[in-house]
């Protein structure tokens, strides 16, 4: 419906505050699409298009596609709108590691700054809501479930530049999480993994709380290899590893 002009004849131009929210609002609704698998590895689509079904206009879908491409989330191509970037095998393995990097960091810290109960509820929780989707056998819980947990084993750290980071990288990862999960073992050790990690913040052990998280992590890293093997993706050209 078009804008009734002011007394003064001059229409209102949207404000900066406005344009900020419907360009951020644009991109968690594109990145979430790719995170999820909802826009796949490859998708092509012209910026028209996307801004159609998105329902917004085209310069904060514009605005958005910069981020991400920024972030390595998508391919601005000429006069062919955007492409969902692919992860390469190098991609999957380097986002793994540097992740393991922040959360080890963030077991220890959370355990040497004794986490409130409230806090180590919620860790507890999101451990409880990974059994009972494990014995319901609904791997799409337990995936969300486990993606809580890592969330907010993060956040326990008390460290914001840290938060900031990590969750960036953990964005990426649920990219490959909810595509390698039907092709993983029960993962009974994860929960079992998780348990003993807030057993040991809970008693303020920053050590163990490390050591646990880091063989959970090389232990996932090694199996998340084999299943890229089993699923035929070859290691990236020049690899070594």
């Amino acid at each position: 419906m078009p804008m009734t002009p002011s007394s003064d004849n001059h229409d209102p131009a949207p404000g900066a505050g406005e344009r900020e929210r419907q360009s951020d609002a644009a991109y968690r609704r594109i990145k979430g699409s790719i995170v999820d698998g909802t826009f796949p590895p490859g998708l092509q689509m012209l910026e028209p298009e996307l801004a159609l079904k998105l329902g917004m206009s085209r310069t904060p879908v514009h605005e958005a596609l910069v981020r991400l491409q920024d972030e390595g989330y998508v391919e601005i191509v000429p006069r062919r709108g955007m492409r969902v970037s692919a992860l390469s095998p190098r991609d999957i393995r380097e986002i793994t590691e540097v992740l393991a990097c922040f959360e080890v960091e963030a077991a220890e810290r959370a355990a040497a700054r004794r986490v409130a109960p409230e806090e180590l509820a919620a860790l507890d929780d999101a451990i409880a809501a990974m059994d009972r989707a494990l014995e319901a056998q609904d791997l799409d819980r337990w995936n969300e479930a486990d993606f809580r947990f890592h969330r907010l084993l993060i956040e326990c750290s008390g460290n914001r530049h840290l938060i900031e980071t990590a969750h960036r990288f953990l964005d990426k990862a649920n990219r490959y999480r909810t595509l390698t999960t039907a092709h993983r073992l029960p993962p009974v050790y994860s929960n079992v993994n998780h348990a003993a990690v807030v057993e040991a913040i809970r008693r303020g052990d920053p050590q163990s709380a490390a050591e646990i998280h880091r063989a959970h992590k090389r232990r996932w890293l090694r199996e998340l290899s084999d299943i890229l093997a089993r699923l035929g993706v070859a290691p990236d050209a020049g690899s070594t590893r």
